[in-house]
């Protein structure tokens, strides 16, 4: 019988669908859900701040991933790939487990989200976590899965039209709100209230919103097996985040103009849709809902492609499991698509015995993403070294210094979380590393081992005793 991961046909895109994968990887819920989320924290220049810092480190890493393309032209699935080839291999097990497990909580976010959307008008669906809503997004999810099953060039034509269609209601909510905005509500709104902390903690304070809603700016260097020519990557990823940055920022800075900063903060989410209602009307809160929806199942399918090829390459590179490597005639990891679904679909369980768990699965979703960012990023300093190229090495510190920022301020409970992913995971890259007939781990990565282990159980210990709140 011939090997499927050897005998498969390789599709290519080109720069259109790549940017798309950026675009569409990075506009899903959190898009929604900034009106309120910022007005809780800051004001006008608080949210202005925060968008020049996250856009500028964002911006360093957008750069990072451009380089390395380029750089490192033999490397697919960028992120997983440049955190092995600069540290070794476990530290790159890590990333790609980070990276994925990051990909499916984000994905139960989304149709929790969209099952809340529509809770609005079906009561029965409640805030997206009743029997009813988890059974409708499980049969979604299962639907996604035969979807991109059937091709994955065809699911990412699929996203290209999604992306579009997805993008207008977010245009036009920028548009009708910077049109009607009342200049005085928007100076009322500059400054946030002593109440509110410093200014850097204001800042701090929506670090995660904003970690959150630029995932998938490496949503190209990730696909980048499938790229028609390498410079594409480098130039979808920058295009692609300048795009989605300017949109974020408008989003968030016109809604300052149409209501009293109170007000935003306390509107249900998603809270574009209480913004637009108030400024036009009740048939502006069906525009920003049925946008939502679009926007949403779009990310969920960049994304679930996102998953599953890190999975696949991993695997191909004798990291995971020898079945995660297979794919079938048509090149879609059956196989790595179903286990991506499946951990889905373990969450979207859990949501019904949690009431905390949407809020929860938003900020693991930025924070597990974190660190294969900062072994990225870390590995392009190597690079600019090695190289000699100065200005590029200036900017991988820089992109470093901005990701190591982000994982201390997602603060120690995210990251005694994070741990206890890592620990159970572990098991996979042993049997891995037993299917080649080599050792489970190296003296060097038993030591890592150990060390996350150990905060594991910190972490386990901490979460039942109460002493770290999620």
């Amino acid at each position: 019988m011939a090997d499927p991961t050897t005998t498969a046909r390789t599709t290519t895109v080109g720069i259109g669908a790549l940017t798309a994968m950026v675009v569409g990887s990075m506009v899903g819920a959190g898009v929604f859900s900034l009106p309120a989320r910022f007005a809780e924290r800051t004001g006008v220049w608080g949210t202005l701040g925060a968008w020049a810092v996250a856009g500028a480190g964002t911006l360093t890493l957008a750069l990072v991933f451009q380089t390395l393309a380029v750089r490192r032209p033999g490397l697919d699935a960028g992120i997983y790939a440049y955190a092995k080839t600069g540290f070794g291999e476990y530290p790159g097990f890590l990333s790609v487990i980070g990276y994925w497990a990051s990909a499916c909580a984000g994905n139960v976010t989304y149709w929790v989200l969209v099952m809340s959307t529509l809770g609005a008008a079906f009561p029965a669906l409640g805030q997206g976590d009743s029997v009813l809503a988890v059974v409708l997004a499980s049969v979604g999810l299962w639907a996604v899965f035969a979807l991109v099953r059937r091709s994955v060039t065809g699911a990412v034509v699929v996203n290209r039209v999604v992306t579009v269609a997805k993008v207008v209601p977010i245009v036009v909510f920028v548009v009708l709100c910077a049109t009607l905005l009342d200049p005085r509500v928007l100076a009322e709104n500059l400054s946030a209230p002593s109440s509110a902390g410093s200014f850097f903690s204001q800042l701090s304070g929506v670090t995660l919103v904003t970690v959150f809603v630029f995932l998938g700016v490496e949503g190209a260097s990730v696909y980048s097996r499938h790229a028609r020519r390498r410079r594409d990557v480098g130039r979808a990823t920058v295009l692609g985040f300048v795009s989605v940055l300017a949109l974020f920022a408008s989003v968030s800075v016109v809604s300052y103009g149409i209501l009293p900063r109170d007000e935003l903060a306390g509107l249900r989410q998603p809270s574009m849709a209480g913004v637009l209602e108030a400024a036009v009307g009740g048939w502006g809160r069906v525009v920003v809902s049925v946008g939502l929806v679009v926007s949403v199942l779009g990310a969920y399918l960049a994304w679930t492609l996102m998953a599953a090829e890190v999975l696949l390459v991993a695997a191909r590179d004798g990291d995971l499991p020898r079945l995660l490597s297979r794919s079938d005639a048509r090149d879609t990891p059956v196989p790595a698509l179903f286990l991506t679904s499946a951990l889905a679909q373990v969450l979207l369980l859990v949501t019904l015995l949690s009431a905390d768990a949407f809020d929860f699965a938003l900020d693991l979703t930025a924070t597990l993403a974190i660190v294969p960012y900062v072994l990225a990023a870390g590995f392009a300093v190597r690079v600019g070294v090695r190289d000699a190229r100065r200005g590029e090495t200036v900017v991988a510190v820089l992109a470093t210094a901005y990701t190591l920022f982000l994982l201390v301020a997602a603060g120690p409970a995210y990251l005694l979380v994070i741990l206890v992913v890592y620990a159970p995971a572990s098991v996979l890259f042993a049997r891995a590393r037993r299917e080649a007939g080599r050792r489970a781990f190296t003296r060097g990565e038993l030591a890592g081992l150990c060390a996350i282990c150990l905060g594991a159980v910190v972490g386990i210990v901490c979460l039942a005793a109460g002493a770290v709140h999620l």
